[in-house]
Protein backbone atom coordinates (compact mmCIF):
# COMPACT_ATOMS: atom_id res chain seq x y z
CA UNK A 1 0.00 0.00 0.00
CA UNK A 2 1.31 3.43 -0.92
CA UNK A 3 1.85 5.56 2.17
CA UNK A 4 0.32 9.00 2.29
CA UNK A 5 2.53 12.05 2.37
CA UNK A 6 2.93 13.54 5.84
CA UNK A 7 0.65 16.63 5.75
CA UNK A 8 3.10 18.48 7.99
CA UNK A 9 6.16 17.72 5.87
CA UNK A 10 8.00 20.61 4.24
CA UNK A 11 10.43 18.47 2.27
CA UNK A 12 11.29 20.14 -1.03
CA UNK A 13 10.00 23.52 0.14
CA UNK A 14 11.93 26.77 0.54
CA UNK A 15 11.10 29.14 3.39
CA UNK A 16 12.22 32.77 3.59
CA UNK A 17 12.27 34.13 7.16
CA UNK A 18 13.00 37.77 7.93
CA UNK A 19 14.53 38.43 11.33
CA UNK A 20 15.45 34.76 11.25
CA UNK A 21 18.72 34.84 13.16
CA UNK A 22 17.39 35.27 16.71
CA UNK A 23 14.39 35.02 18.98
CA UNK A 24 11.08 33.79 17.63
CA UNK A 25 12.33 34.10 14.05
CA UNK A 26 15.16 31.66 14.73
CA UNK A 27 12.67 29.37 16.45
CA UNK A 28 10.41 29.42 13.39
CA UNK A 29 13.41 28.75 11.14
CA UNK A 30 14.58 25.74 13.17
CA UNK A 31 11.10 24.26 13.24
CA UNK A 32 10.67 24.70 9.48
CA UNK A 33 14.04 23.04 8.84
CA UNK A 34 13.13 20.20 11.20
CA UNK A 35 10.01 19.64 9.07
CA UNK A 36 12.21 19.44 5.97
CA UNK A 37 12.34 22.95 4.53
CA UNK A 38 15.43 24.62 3.15
CA UNK A 39 15.85 28.19 4.35
CA UNK A 40 16.69 31.73 3.38
CA UNK A 41 17.39 33.79 6.51
CA UNK A 42 17.48 37.58 6.47
CA UNK A 43 18.70 39.83 9.28
CA UNK A 44 20.62 42.99 10.10
CA UNK A 45 23.21 41.02 12.08
CA UNK A 46 25.82 39.22 9.96
CA UNK A 47 27.42 37.25 12.81
CA UNK A 48 24.06 36.08 14.12
CA UNK A 49 23.16 34.90 10.62
CA UNK A 50 26.37 32.88 10.37
CA UNK A 51 25.73 31.28 13.75
CA UNK A 52 22.13 30.46 12.85
CA UNK A 53 23.28 28.96 9.56
CA UNK A 54 25.86 26.77 11.32
CA UNK A 55 23.41 25.59 13.96
CA UNK A 56 20.61 24.66 11.57
CA UNK A 57 22.88 23.07 8.98
CA UNK A 58 24.63 20.97 11.63
CA UNK A 59 21.47 19.94 13.47
CA UNK A 60 19.00 19.47 10.59
CA UNK A 61 21.23 19.07 7.55
CA UNK A 62 19.20 21.49 5.45
CA UNK A 63 20.53 24.09 3.05
CA UNK A 64 20.53 27.54 4.63
CA UNK A 65 21.23 30.71 2.64
CA UNK A 66 21.77 33.94 4.57
CA UNK A 67 21.37 37.53 3.43
CA UNK A 68 22.36 40.50 5.59
CA UNK A 69 20.41 43.72 5.22
CA UNK A 70 17.71 46.08 6.43
CA UNK A 71 14.20 44.82 5.73
CA UNK A 72 13.03 48.44 5.45
CA UNK A 73 15.32 49.00 2.46
CA UNK A 74 13.72 48.33 -0.92
CA UNK A 75 17.15 47.63 -2.39
CA UNK A 76 17.91 45.07 0.33
CA UNK A 77 14.53 43.44 -0.27
CA UNK A 78 15.44 43.10 -3.95
CA UNK A 79 18.80 41.54 -3.03
CA UNK A 80 17.05 39.13 -0.71
CA UNK A 81 14.57 37.89 -3.29
CA UNK A 82 17.30 37.67 -5.94
CA UNK A 83 19.55 35.65 -3.61
CA UNK A 84 16.71 33.27 -2.79
CA UNK A 85 15.86 32.68 -6.44
CA UNK A 86 19.51 32.23 -7.36
CA UNK A 87 19.97 29.61 -4.65
CA UNK A 88 16.71 27.72 -5.12
CA UNK A 89 14.10 27.08 -7.78
CA UNK A 90 11.53 29.21 -5.99
CA UNK A 91 10.15 30.56 -2.73
CA UNK A 92 7.28 28.55 -1.26
CA UNK A 93 6.88 30.15 2.16
CA UNK A 94 7.44 33.70 3.42
CA UNK A 95 7.48 34.54 7.13
CA UNK A 96 7.42 38.29 7.77
CA UNK A 97 8.97 38.15 11.23
CA UNK A 98 11.37 41.11 11.40
CA UNK A 99 10.17 43.77 13.80
CA UNK A 100 10.95 47.07 15.47
CA UNK A 101 9.55 48.77 18.54
CA UNK A 102 9.70 52.11 20.33
CA UNK A 103 8.29 51.72 23.81
CA UNK A 104 7.53 55.29 24.84
CA UNK A 105 4.48 57.29 25.88
CA UNK A 106 2.41 58.54 22.95
CA UNK A 107 3.22 62.20 23.63
CA UNK A 108 6.98 61.51 23.52
CA UNK A 109 7.25 59.66 20.20
CA UNK A 110 9.37 61.54 17.67
CA UNK A 111 8.62 61.46 13.91
CA UNK A 112 11.82 59.55 13.12
CA UNK A 113 10.95 56.89 15.73
CA UNK A 114 7.44 56.61 14.33
CA UNK A 115 8.78 56.25 10.78
CA UNK A 116 11.23 53.48 11.69
CA UNK A 117 8.61 51.30 13.36
CA UNK A 118 6.16 51.87 10.50
CA UNK A 119 8.86 51.14 7.90
CA UNK A 120 9.93 47.83 9.48
CA UNK A 121 6.66 46.51 10.85
CA UNK A 122 4.25 47.44 8.08
CA UNK A 123 5.77 49.01 4.97
CA UNK A 124 8.42 46.28 4.69
CA UNK A 125 5.81 43.56 5.19
CA UNK A 126 3.67 45.08 2.45
CA UNK A 127 6.35 45.50 -0.18
CA UNK A 128 8.48 42.42 0.51
CA UNK A 129 5.32 40.34 0.34
CA UNK A 130 4.46 42.06 -2.94
CA UNK A 131 7.85 41.10 -4.41
CA UNK A 132 7.66 37.49 -3.25
CA UNK A 133 4.02 37.10 -4.29
CA UNK A 134 4.79 38.32 -7.82
CA UNK A 135 7.23 35.42 -8.08
CA UNK A 136 4.69 32.99 -6.61
CA UNK A 137 2.04 34.08 -9.12
CA UNK A 138 4.44 33.81 -12.06
CA UNK A 139 5.54 30.37 -10.88
CA UNK A 140 1.94 29.18 -10.64
CA UNK A 141 2.36 26.82 -7.69
CA UNK A 142 0.70 28.83 -4.95
CA UNK A 143 2.47 29.58 -1.70
CA UNK A 144 2.16 30.46 1.96
CA UNK A 145 2.61 33.89 3.54
CA UNK A 146 2.77 34.02 7.33
CA UNK A 147 2.67 37.45 8.91
CA UNK A 148 3.51 38.17 12.53
CA UNK A 149 0.85 40.21 14.25
CA UNK A 150 0.57 40.62 18.04
CA UNK A 151 -1.89 40.67 20.87
CA UNK A 152 -1.48 44.45 20.53
CA UNK A 153 -3.24 44.11 17.16
CA UNK A 154 -6.48 44.14 19.13
CA UNK A 155 -5.53 45.18 22.68
CA UNK A 156 -4.25 48.53 23.88
CA UNK A 157 -1.15 48.41 26.10
CA UNK A 158 0.73 51.27 27.71
CA UNK A 159 3.47 52.96 25.66
CA UNK A 160 2.93 50.73 22.61
CA UNK A 161 0.90 53.06 20.41
CA UNK A 162 3.17 52.86 17.35
CA UNK A 163 3.91 49.16 17.69
CA UNK A 164 0.27 48.30 18.28
CA UNK A 165 -0.78 50.49 15.37
CA UNK A 166 1.52 48.64 12.99
CA UNK A 167 0.40 45.25 14.25
CA UNK A 168 -3.22 46.25 13.80
CA UNK A 169 -2.32 47.13 10.23
CA UNK A 170 -0.68 43.71 9.75
CA UNK A 171 -3.86 42.08 11.10
CA UNK A 172 -5.98 43.92 8.52
CA UNK A 173 -3.49 43.36 5.70
CA UNK A 174 -3.55 39.62 6.36
CA UNK A 175 -7.31 39.56 5.83
CA UNK A 176 -7.16 41.69 2.67
CA UNK A 177 -4.36 39.71 1.02
CA UNK A 178 -6.00 36.40 1.89
CA UNK A 179 -9.01 37.38 -0.21
CA UNK A 180 -7.05 38.95 -3.06
CA UNK A 181 -4.49 36.17 -3.43
CA UNK A 182 -6.77 33.16 -2.93
CA UNK A 183 -7.41 32.76 -6.70
CA UNK A 184 -3.66 32.20 -7.10
CA UNK A 185 -3.53 29.46 -4.48
CA UNK A 186 -1.59 31.70 -2.09
CA UNK A 187 -2.68 31.40 1.53
CA UNK A 188 -2.07 34.33 3.86
CA UNK A 189 -2.32 33.85 7.61
CA UNK A 190 -0.84 35.44 10.71
CA UNK A 191 0.52 34.43 14.09
CA UNK A 192 -0.18 36.88 16.91
CA UNK A 193 2.21 36.19 19.80
CA UNK A 194 1.63 37.34 23.33
CA UNK A 195 4.60 37.93 25.61
CA UNK A 196 7.62 35.73 24.83
CA UNK A 197 11.02 36.23 26.44
CA UNK A 198 13.49 37.00 23.63
CA UNK A 199 16.13 39.62 22.97
CA UNK A 200 13.36 41.75 21.44
CA UNK A 201 11.35 41.81 24.68
CA UNK A 202 14.12 41.40 27.26
CA UNK A 203 13.72 44.91 28.66
CA UNK A 204 10.17 44.14 29.76
CA UNK A 205 11.38 41.06 31.63
CA UNK A 206 13.90 42.99 33.70
CA UNK A 207 11.12 44.36 35.90
CA UNK A 208 9.84 41.67 38.33
CA UNK A 209 6.61 43.60 38.92
CA UNK A 210 5.93 43.72 35.20
CA UNK A 211 6.60 39.99 34.84
CA UNK A 212 4.22 39.28 37.72
CA UNK A 213 1.61 41.50 36.05
CA UNK A 214 2.01 39.68 32.73
CA UNK A 215 1.69 36.27 34.36
CA UNK A 216 -1.42 37.42 36.24
CA UNK A 217 -3.09 38.37 32.94
CA UNK A 218 -2.35 35.03 31.25
CA UNK A 219 -4.80 32.19 32.04
CA UNK A 220 -2.05 29.60 31.53
CA UNK A 221 -0.06 31.43 34.18
CA UNK A 222 3.21 32.11 32.38
CA UNK A 223 4.76 33.93 29.45
CA UNK A 224 5.75 32.01 26.34
CA UNK A 225 8.92 30.31 25.16
CA UNK A 226 9.96 30.08 21.49
CA UNK A 227 9.24 26.35 21.44
CA UNK A 228 5.63 27.09 22.43
CA UNK A 229 4.98 28.80 19.12
CA UNK A 230 7.49 27.47 16.56
CA UNK A 231 5.40 24.55 15.33
CA UNK A 232 2.44 26.83 14.68
CA UNK A 233 4.55 28.24 11.84
CA UNK A 234 5.13 24.69 10.56
CA UNK A 235 1.39 24.04 10.54
CA UNK A 236 0.61 27.25 8.66
CA UNK A 237 3.43 26.58 6.18
CA UNK A 238 2.44 22.97 5.54
CA UNK A 239 -0.26 21.26 3.45
CA UNK A 240 -2.08 20.54 6.73
CA UNK A 241 -3.37 24.13 6.69
CA UNK A 242 -4.27 24.36 3.01
CA UNK A 243 -7.91 25.24 3.75
CA UNK A 244 -6.92 28.09 6.06
CA UNK A 245 -6.44 31.60 4.78
CA UNK A 246 -7.09 34.94 6.43
CA UNK A 247 -6.75 33.52 9.94
CA UNK A 248 -4.94 35.29 12.78
CA UNK A 249 -3.99 32.83 15.52
CA UNK A 250 -3.30 34.30 18.95
CA UNK A 251 -0.54 32.39 20.76
CA UNK A 252 -0.79 34.22 24.07
CA UNK A 253 -1.60 31.67 26.76
CA UNK A 254 -5.23 32.78 26.68
CA UNK A 255 -4.63 36.51 27.32
CA UNK A 256 -7.00 37.71 24.59
CA UNK A 257 -9.65 35.16 25.63
CA UNK A 258 -9.83 36.34 29.24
Amino acid sequence: MKSKRDPFSLEGRVSLVTGGSRGLGFGYAKALASAGSDLVLFSLEEEELKEAQRDITKEMGKKVVTVQGDVASSEDQDRLVEAALNAFSGIDILINNAGANCRKPFVEIRPEEFDRVIDVNFKAVYFLTQKVVKHMIDRGQGGKVINIASLTSILGLQSLSVYGGTKGAVFALTKSLAVELAPHGIRVNAIAPGYFRTSFTEAAFQDPKRVAWMNSRIPLGRTGKPEDIANLAVFLASPASDYLTGTVTFADGGWTAA
